[in-house]
């Protein structure tokens, strides 16, 4: 048989374990060249500017 614990671990110590598991929502901004919705900090991956500069040439949807 496995072991068992010799005393109950508390309500508090219980929930203080468990406070790191809440999941946090990923921060999403609005590029300021093209208005597409965007991770924070990065590079927009559909026009490719990044604080106001191209950093990535894209190529016209069209051709």
């Amino acid at each position: 048989m496995p072991p068992h614990p010799k005393r109950k671990h508390s309500k508090g110590r219980r929930d203080r374990r468990r406070s790191q598991d809440a999941l946090t929502a990923t921060q999403v901004v609005a590029c300021s060249n093209c208005g597409e919705q965007r991770l924070a900090h990065t590079v927009c991956p559909n026009c490719g500017f990044y604080d106001g500069k191209e950093v990535i040439a894209k190529k016209p949807a069209g051709k």
